[in-house]
């Protein structure tokens, strides 16, 4: 029942790529059905259809499976380094939702952070800033730009070692962006309801993107 129903469904997202109508509810729906039980694998169909809202709405359904979607990892690479933004934005979300502590993989999402697109660096912030320690300790290893794994092994001592909090004041206060958008992860990785000092002063940075993002994180903590 499950298989003919999925089937259908996937059916009808790629006769409709562009009627929103229908393709919002096949969608939701389709989703529905793998949680309870189409194989995800399925998916395929839809990550590999020349419509691009046909893709981007693959991407969103990997994106809301978590665990999941872990019989497409092998698509991953591909849609992280897909043309459309809105794909990118997804596959970042995957990877993090996985929690899979796979190298190569959570070292391209990381890389992201240098993404010409706001929404998906915005996305890859929230990356940096959830993902547990595993996860970002075997996207460091796995990168090869030396300036990123620098940054990505110091949010890692985050976790591990005692930081001095003057370190992520420095470092938010710097020259160089990319290096301000770690330091805005590690504000809010080390801060909680009790202590958001840092958060609070990544919200008065004059970088835009930094500063919704603290204040966001903050508001979150309330």
């Amino acid at each position: 029942m499950h298989t003919q129903t999925g089937d259908d469904l996937i059916a009808r997202v790629l006769a409709h790529a562009n009627d929103d109508d229908v393709l919002g509810p096949a969608a939701n729906d389709l989703l529905e059905e793998v949680f309870a039980g189409y194989p995800v694998d399925n998916l395929r169909r839809l990550l590999r259809s020349d419509e691009e809202k046909v893709v981007r709405t693959a991407a969103w359904l990997l994106s809301e499976l978590g665990e999941l979607a872990a019989p497409l990892a092998d698509e991953l690479p591909a849609l992280l380094a897909s043309p459309l933004r809105q794909v990118r934005f997804f596959a970042v979300e995957t990877v993090l939702n996985a929690g899979d502590a796979d190298g190569p993989l959570a070292a391209r999402a990381l890389a992201l952070v240098r993404d010409g697109d706001d929404a998906v660096r915005w996305k890859v912030l929230s990356f940096l800033a959830e993902a547990d320690t595993e996860q970002l300790a075997a996207g460091a290893e796995a990168l090869e730009d030396a300036e990123l794994k620098e940054l990505a092994e110091w949010l890692v001592r985050l976790d591990t070692e005692e930081i001095d909090p003057r370190e992520v004041v420095a470092r938010l206060e710097g020259g160089d962006r990319t290096a301000r958008m770690f330091a805005a992860a590690a504000a809010a990785r080390l801060s909680d309801e009790e202590d958001t000092n840092l958060l609070a002063h990544a919200a008065t940075a004059e970088d835009e993107e930094i500063r919704s993002f603290a204040l966001e994180q903050l508001d979150d903590l309330q």
